[in-house]
């Protein structure tokens, strides 16, 4: 049954995936992409179901379908790949800034404002060579002679001056390492002279009430960690405040989380939504939360700041929350059900982290034959340090995709995650309560939507914070050294 659990998860999430990015690029019906990518969990499932969770599955239901499935998925999305020019359709096609009518011009400027767009690239700053007209944007293609800040920001205003709000300047490294510009239809330009009200995407009421909802779908789930049976609530509807402790901790975990990526979006004057949540009346009572960025990122800066301040605000809250709730666990002997799911009985080894955290807090009680009851408040505070971690992954759309692609272009980012799925897909065989995880990146695309400025680097300092960022990605999921585990005893 918990198994199955997962599948339904999984399914829910690889389905939403592809169709929010894959069904972009490609014309393949996202329902057998979808399957595809669900084979290898669907053939484990049932053969689990059929011949029970006691006997371990036989290596080639597990080699040939991780073989199979990803060369299917990739020849099917090539079977119907859509024409688009790189990044910069995609950038154009994923910024969720308003409705995309009246349709975009196959050919953004006529032969007349050919000049006119010519004379915005002057010789001193980016020595333009040609211009390249494909559908919906001109690529501009020649030697930069300057920094890609300066570069960037005078021939942003040159086209600005020229041709108003009507494009968006793209700035972008070719696969050759030369960058060049993208002259684009700006989606938010309208046409006409009187002036369109900006609508507001803030709907405070809808988000309210998705926390009101989530604070009672979480309180349930709350209340089962806490040991209240369906019995017990029937006829006590009381012990349901059992859960609280579990519910306002999660959501002040995942709200702290939100909440970084909204400040730094509003500090880099990025339109977005207000944090949402997502209430489920199952698993831990949420999938989370989210916010949508109305308007496309400037730079790398801005798309580093947003993607780690997530991140290292939900830390500030789910470490203390964490080790309060450690504090007020109990221990239990050590069982072969004991693992990193078994919140009953929670065995910590599996990450360095935990490991340190959990000796730290219980000292000498915690020992090589023992395990934790959690309290639900240590529940809270673990899932949001899983929450943190799995966020951190450097794939694709991840917290980490984007910190990664920010530090070291977007070229390098995806060499980075693909090097991190097999590390992770790895790490499931001596770990299998993380093979869920390494199934979700295999579903993940590996590029991400690039800034309109995506050739100006980082300042040390933003380096120093994501190679932090990256190192604690490494002790939460790394399991403790055998020497460490032998000298704490645990």
């Amino acid at each position: 049954m918990f198994f199955l659990l997962w599948l339904l998860v999984l399914g829910f999430i690889s389905y939403y995936l592809l169709q929010s990015s894959t069904s972009r690029i490609t014309r393949t019906p996202v329902w057998l992409l979808w399957l595809v990518m669900m084979a290898p969990a669907l053939i484990w499932g049932g053969w689990l179901l059929v011949n029970g969770a006691s006997k371990t599955v036989p290596p080639e239901l597990v080699i040939i379908p991780f073989l199979v499935c990803p060369f299917l998925y990739w020849f099917l999305v090539q079977l119907g790949r859509k024409e688009i020019i790189g990044s910069t359709e995609t950038l154009l096609a994923g910024s969720a800034t308003e409705p995309k009518e009246p349709k975009l011009p196959l050919r953004p400027i006529d032969s007349e404002e050919e000049a006119s767009l010519r004379d915005c690239f002057p010789w001193s700053i980016y020595f333009l060579r040609d211009l390249e007209f494909r559908p919906q944007a001109v690529i501009c293609r020649g030697q930069l002679r300057t920094n890609p800040e300066a570069a960037y920001q005078t021939i942003r205003e040159n086209v600005e001056r020229h041709f108003g709000d009507r494009f968006l300047v793209i700035f972008q490294n070719s696969l050759s390492g030369k960058p060049f510009f993208a002259i684009v239809p700006n989606p938010s330009h309208q046409s006409g002279e009187t002036p369109v009200k900006t609508e507001s995407v803030t709907r405070p009421f809808f988000a309210l009430a998705l926390v009101l909802i989530t604070v009672f779908t979480t309180t349930i789930v709350g209340a089962q960690i806490a040991g209240v049976t369906e019995k017990i609530l029937q006829s006590n509807p009381s012990m349901l405040l059992q859960g609280l402790p579990y519910s306002l901790a999660l959501i002040a975990i995942l709200g702290m989380h939100e909440s970084g990526h909204y400040l730094a979006a509003k500090f880099h004057k990025i339109r977005t939504t207000l944090p949402y949540f997502i209430p489920i009346p199952f698993f831990l009572g949420t999938f989370g939360a989210f916010i949508q960025m109305r308007s496309p990122i400037p730079n790398r800066r801005a798309l580093f700041d947003i993607s780690i301040a997530g991140p290292f605000a939900g830390l500030i809250v789910a470490v203390p929350l964490l080790i309060w709730g450690l504090d007020h666990s109990t221990i239990v002997p050590l069982s072969e059900k004991s693992g990193m799911l078994n919140f009953e009985s929670f065995s910590p080894q599996f990450s360095l982290l935990m490991t340190l955290l959990s000796k730290l807090t219980l000292g000498a009680a915690l020992n090589a034959e023992t395990a934790i009851n959690l309290h639900p408040v240590a529940v809270a505070g673990y899932l949001g340090l899983i929450v943190t971690a799995f966020n951190l992954m450097p794939v694709g759309q991840f917290d980490g995709g984007h910190i990664v692609h920010a530090m070291f272009g977007q070229k390098a980012s995806m060499a980075i995650g693909q090097f991190a799925r097999i590390c992770m897909l790895l790490l499931s065989f001596l770990e299998q309560g993380l093979l869920l995880w390494a199934i979700i990146l295999f579903l993940t695309p590996l590029s991400d939507e690039p800034a309109l400025n995506d050739v100006s680097e980082l300042d040390d300092r933003r380096d120093f914070l994501g190679l932090l960022a990256i190192g604690l990605l490494l002790i939460i999921l790394l399991p403790a050294p055998k020497i460490l585990v032998q000298w704490l005893n645990v």
